[in-house]
């Protein structure tokens, strides 16, 4: 997931694009200058720091009241007061060391470099619990739903991270290959496939089932990710499937309904023409200017691996319950789109969120769009982690 739209601009020294205010972003682009994002691991105090708070209480409630400046009376209700207060310190340190959440970073070493994650514990979380792996949208989309190529974070993948693990749900989100801190598996571009992304997803799914502390595997994918959340489920076991905002057709019928929007026809013919080789396996040496972002050279590999993908048949290889998750305001992916991806699969719910958009925020007014992308204080729609937790049961 990028911003709505299609880039329009591109300077080759900063990669930076100006985009429109619709569309689809699909281009597997990513570039050196991409600078690395990685969160911060914000875990439990730690044992001394517990420790310490703790003794301090303790010898707060063990401590003498002096009476002889007091009558009985008071001396009694004092200490009462006192041990109250205490009891209250040592409340506080045990709630702080139960209560809040772990983010841990975690890596997966892959043959051409390191991917980077993050691993969220449940507060007071009990073992084995579930687990669900979230996986981010198209182009330079982090583990938290944020692009380099906005204004600022909507932290979506965050802060559904966040919610899901307020009912005992365990999440992993990471970068993808060549995304924030994950950028040097990146390799070169040429050599990237839509299958390598589901083949990281595969692994970090293989990593989870290893780890004694989860139980049941659940896959989230979030636009393009959900996609490469189906493909993955299909390799290894799960318990539900989750697609948020994924497309249900073929890319090549998503290139051809967005270009046609936005180009000349003139363009659109080549477009066609160049589409038409990529789908039978055959490179094209020669794209217009315009067509450049989407069908450079080095990134032809990578379309040619996607193009044959028909979501919709995908979904209907599963044989988890799977949800189709899809908000009405969502100027980028259709409800139309979940319908046909709830078609493939005999045991899909279809789950229609009324005002949420593509980043799954509540979004009642068109003139909300372009600043939800980078909004990091406008929170999640409501029904969408609630949605999710009564699908798989938690």
């Amino acid at each position: 997931m990028c911003r709505p739209g299609w880039p329009t601009k591109h300077s080759a020294r900063d990669d930076h694009y100006e985009l429109p205010t619709d569309g689809v972003t699909i281009s597997p682009y990513f570039s050196a200058d991409y600078r690395e994002v990685m969160g911060r691991a914000e875990g439990l105090p730690d044992h001394d720091t517990i420790g310490s708070h703790a003794r301090t209480a303790s010898r707060h409630l063990a401590r003498p009241v002096d009476s002889s400046s007091r009558d009985h009376t008071q001396s009694k209700t004092e200490m009462t007061m006192e041990q109250s207060l205490a009891i209250t310190a040592v409340a506080a340190v045990l709630w702080t060391a139960t209560a809040q959440a772990q983010e841990i970073p975690v890596t997966l070493t892959t043959k051409t470099g390191t991917l980077q994650g993050t691993l969220l514990i449940p507060a007071g979380a009990k073992t084995p619990m579930p687990v669900a792996l979230l996986i981010a949208g198209s182009g330079p989309t982090d583990r938290d739903g944020n692009s380099p190529l906005l204004p600022g974070k909507n932290n979506s993948l965050k802060m559904l991270a966040e919610g899901l693990g307020q009912h005992g749900i365990a999440t992993l989100r990471y970068d993808k290959r060549g995304v924030g801190a994950s950028v040097g598996a990146m390799g070169k571009e040429s050599d990237l496939r839509f299958t390598t992304y589901a083949d990281d997803a595969v692994d970090w799914l293989e990593w989870l089932r290893a780890d004694q502390r989860f139980s049941r595997r659940i896959v989230i994918g979030h636009s393009e990710g959900a996609l490469i959340g189906v493909l993955a489920a299909q390799r290894s076991p799960v318990s539900h499937v989750v697609s948020l905002a994924g497309a249900g057709r073929p890319i090549g019928d998503v290139l051809d309904e967005q270009l046609s929007r936005m180009m000349p026809p003139d363009v659109m013919s080549d477009a066609r023409r160049i589409m038409t080789e990529l789908k039978a396996g055959r490179a094209v040496d020669s794209v217009p200017k315009p067509l450049l972002m989407v069908f450079r050279p080095s990134v032809q590999p990578y379309m040619i691996s996607w193009l044959p993908i028909d979501p919709a048949q995908e979904v209907g290889r599963l044989t988890v319950p799977t949800l189709i998750v899809q908000g009405t305001t969502d100027t980028q992916v259709t409800k139309g789109d979940a319908e046909r991806l709830a078609a493939g699969h005999p045991r899909a719910t279809l789950e229609l969120i009324d005002g949420m958009n593509h980043v799954l925020k509540e979004i009642r007014e068109a003139s909300q769009q372009t600043a939800s992308y980078s909004d990091p204080a406008l929170p999640l729609h409501p029904r969408l982690v609630e949605s999710i937790t009564k699908f798989v049961g938690q």
